[in-house]
């Protein structure tokens, strides 16, 4: 039997502007912008609120935080991925890229098997409709590592797969050009001696140069083969944004300084920053502001990165303090993740696509969720 809901009196915002009216919704699907149903089978005022798109978010961390609370402790699945699902459904995300990490060189074998078992609960639980978020993989994967390749099997031709990532975090270089730096992040998150970390950063350095290109060759050569798409992780300089180029890398994720940005919009890819980022005001690694990226016109999208709500209120810190018009703020965390990821049903408010939608509203220039609708089905 059809079913028809009817949103009104709302702030809009489209793609590229914001209109005041109203949406239409049959079956899950949006089917009309300020149409006329005589008999809706429901109808919601706004009262002015604003109707933006459900997130789309690309890279979270949540996940590993539910799992992996503290060094040495793995958290029951079931738990880890119910906590998580309800974290990113209220900090509005309709549909989540859960980053599952591989080949790290922190983990312990017991946190290798966690990840193969996390992600089949979530196949699980998607399958049985016990998630709120609509949940999909991006795989990163660790070049530097020796069992990073026969980890991403594990992954290759699973569905849900829409991102693989190739990250280096060996320290000298990318993200961790200050040694400084990666001593007091892994130190403060591993609480590692320095005797330990000396042992741990040697045996990297080793690893780096053993495997991380050829290890590389053969990740992009597998995502290739299967049509996956790729991305570089903390790009640093115009070399590695043209050897990205050169793989058929489509986004450039969190680089570091305004160079590589600037490098990667010369070549077509995609910018991707943390939210946390935009909010905090720089990166806790000491690398480049995504608001001095975005004033320059070079970001394209944001993810939550460690912190789910920093999502919808990065966006409309854009439009506040970078004087990016709201539509542009929104389709970074919407349209432009979706079609990066290879979602053509979702990812902005347009007849014939999901009706996933957020009704926002702003109060003391803090965006409140007020409801959350995936699929045209609220979600509590």
């Amino acid at each position: 039997m059809s079913w028809e809901m009817i949103i009104t009196n709302a702030q809009v915002v489209l793609r590229k502007e914001i209109f005041e009216g109203s949406i239409g919704i049959r079956d899950g699907k949006i089917t009309g912008l300020n149409p006329t149903i005589p008999a809706p089978d429901v109808e919601i005022d706004f009262n002015g609120d604003f109707c933006i798109p459900g997130l789309v978010d690309l890279h979270t961390d949540n996940l590993e935080k539910h799992l992996l609370p503290r060094p040495g402790v793995v958290w029951p699945i079931d738990a880890a991925v119910l906590a998580h699902d309800a974290q990113m459904a209220c900090a509005g995300v309709t549909t989540t890229l859960d980053a599952i990490r591989l080949g790290d060189a922190w983990s312990s074998d017991e946190g290798r098997r966690a990840t193969v078992n996390v992600a089949k609960k979530i196949e699980y639980f998607k399958t049985r409709e016990m998630l709120r978020s609509d949940h999909f993989f991006h795989i990163r994967c660790e070049i530097s590592n020796s069992n990073v390749l026969e980890d991403f099997e594990h992954f290759a031709m699973n569905p849900l797969v829409r991102l693989v990532s190739q990250m280096d975090h060996t320290v000298g270089q990318r993200q961790f050009v200050d040694e400084k730096k990666y001593w007091s992040y892994y130190q403060g998150k591993y609480s590692l001696d320095d005797k330990m970390m000396e042992q741990m950063i040697t045996q990297q350095k080793i690893d780096h140069l053993n495997f991380s290109e050829k290890n590389r060759a053969a990740l992009v050569k597998r995502c290739k083969d299967i049509g996956l798409p790729l991305a570089s992780h903390d790009d640093s300089n115009k070399s590695h944004i043209e050897m990205a180029e050169k793989e058929g890398v489509k986004i450039s994720e969190f680089p570091t300084t305004m160079i590589a940005a600037t490098s990667a919009r010369d070549h077509g890819l995609k910018i991707l920053m943390g939210a946390p980022n935009l909010i905090l005001g720089g990166s806790h690694s000491g690398n480049v502001a995504a608001m001095e990226l975005a004033k320059a016109g070079l970001l394209d999208i944001l993810a939550s990165d460690y912190v789910p709500e920093s999502l919808l209120q990065g966006a409309f810190i854009l439009n506040r303090v970078g004087d990016i018009p709201l539509p542009t703020a929104i389709s970074m965390i919407s349209s432009v993740p979706a079609r990066m990821a290879g979602f053509n049903d979702r990812g902005e408010i347009k007849i014939g696509l999901r009706a996933d939608l957020l009704r926002i509203r702003l109060e003391e220039d803090i965006p409140r969720i007020i409801s959350m609708w995936r699929g045209g089905t609220e979600i509590h």
